[in-house]
Order: C-alpha cells, then structure tokens, then sequence
C-alpha cells in the first residue's frame, strides 16, 4: 500500500513512496504533481546547489517563449522532446490558449513522467504523449501518435529544452539533431536551450555543480556556445541568434537581472528554410 494517499492523476501501477526525478523537476518548476518523497529528493540537492533552481526556471520561461513567438510565425502543432511531466506552464496550455485546435505531442522514456501525463491529460484529444528514447528520431517521427496527430505538410515547432546537455558527444547529439531537421517540412522551427558557456570563461566551480548535478539527478554536458550553435546547421537563426537563456526575447526588461549576461546556459529558436 502507498505511504501516501493516491490523487485521481497518479496511475495505479506507479510506486509514489520512491522519488521520481520526472516529479523532482515538477516540484522545482512549483508544479503540483509531486510528493514529499520528491519534495525530499529536490531540497537536497538545491541545498548543495542552490543556483539549480534558478537555471531550471529560466530553461522554462525560455520554453515559454519560444512556442510564445512560434505560435506568432503562425505554427499550430508541436512536438516536445524530452517534455517530463507537462507542469507549469506547459506547451499544450501555451498554445491551446492561443489556438483551441493547436496539436502537441510530449515525448519521453521516462515510465513515471508518461504515466502521469497520460493521466493528466485524459480527454485532449489534440494531446498525445509518447515513451520512447527521442534520441531514435525514426522511432519518434513514425510512431502512432505523432504520426496521428502532426501534419508534416504544415510547418511543426520541434522544442528540445534542457534535452541535448543530456546527450553525450559520443551519441551524437548533432546527428540527432540533423534526424528530425531532414523530415521536417520549410517552415518548421527548432528551439534548443541548453547549459553552457562563452570560449575563455571557464569557472572551476562549474565542475563542482556539475558533479553534485550528475550525482544527484543526472549526468550532463557542458558545451560552449559555438557547439550549441552547430547543433541549429541546417536552420536560419532567428534574431538575436543564440543567446544567454534571459537574453533570448525577454518579455520584459524586469526579467534581466545582473547575471543574465553571464548565464551559464544558451538558447536559440532557428527556421528550416
């Protein structure tokens, strides 16, 4: 029997008195669908590295606006790579508000993390979610459900937000990139955030977050900001091109605070011709 009493969106077959790292992100992002075995999990790591929870707000906000300024290039239907639990300020919210009929399908191989979106988003049926490793992109592109749901005649925003520093140089992560960018039709846009830094301004203590980060979620990858504008070859980069995660159009000049210009993190939303 569960420690804790199970809410209607918890499926039966998910063990709630073990933290999920998909439920940890939701706790850190002020989602509600977590618990206090999560709750645990995420303040110890916030307590070694207390900088986390700002970096993994801005990775959202950046989300936030990206399909903010697709869905005014005139894209109605989304595929979200490595989407979690959809929390706070999720994709299908963004654009469904927009546009009623507009299409998202979230994408990833974490059980717990699908179990809970299919719970949560029972009855859309614009809405699919799918579990498989978005690193396959034949998989991802042929399966049912996006397949059932995205129209490649029309233009699709493709989103990898804090996906890619997950993905090592040896899998290739340019390649993956390249996988979804051929099958994509011209007028599709791409957006990648992903943590990093400017040639020449390595900090030692980086490493120190990075270790207690892969340590106490999940290990990742640094990568400079040229590397992350390769990842867009095959894109025209809209403007400003690939930015500092707060400096990528913020909505109001109150978000850019001292730090935005030494973020340690980038992002850039980029067209297929």
């Amino acid at each position: 029997m569960d420690s804790v009493e199970r809410p209607t969106w918890a499926p039966g077959d998910i063990d709630l008195s073990r933290p999920s790292i998909a439920r940890v992100y939701d706790y850190w992002l002020g989602g509600a669908h977590n618990f206090a075995v999560d709750r645990a999990v995420g303040d110890k790591v916030l307590a070694d590295v207390p900088v986390l929870k700002s970096v993994i707000l801005n990775h959202r906000a950046f989300l936030r606006r990206a399909v903010r300024f697709m869905l005014g290039q005139g894209i109605r239907q989304f595929l979200d790579l490595g989407s979690g639990i959809p929390t706070v300020g999720n994709v299908h919210e963004i654009a469904q508000a927009a546009d009623p009929t507009a299409r998202v399908v979230y994408v990833d191989m974490d059980p717990v993390a699908v179990a809970h979106s299919r719970a949560i988003l029972t009855g859309n049926e614009l809405v699919g979610v799918l579990q498989t490793d978005v690193r396959d992109a034949r998989q991802v592109l042929q399966s049912p459900e996006v397949q059932g749901l995205l129209d490649f005649d029309r233009p699709i925003g493709v989103l990898m937000v804090a996906l890619l520093h997950f993905v090592p140089d040896s899998e290739d992560p340019n390649g993956m990139v390249a996988d979804y960018r051929d099958a994509l039709p011209p007028g599709s846009h791409l957006a990648i955030s992903h943590a990093g830094y400017e040639e020449g301004e390595w900090n030692p203590a980086w490493d120190d977050a990075k270790t207690t980060y892969n340590r106490g979620v999940s290990e990742m990858r640094y990568r400079k900001k040229r590397e992350v504008e390769d990842l867009f070859d095959g894109f025209g980069l809209v403007e400003p091109g690939v930015a500092r995660l707060p400096l990528w159009h913020p909505e109001s000049p109150d978000d850019v605070d001292e730090g935005a210009a030494h973020f340690l993190g980038f992002g850039g939303v980029g067209r297929r011709p």
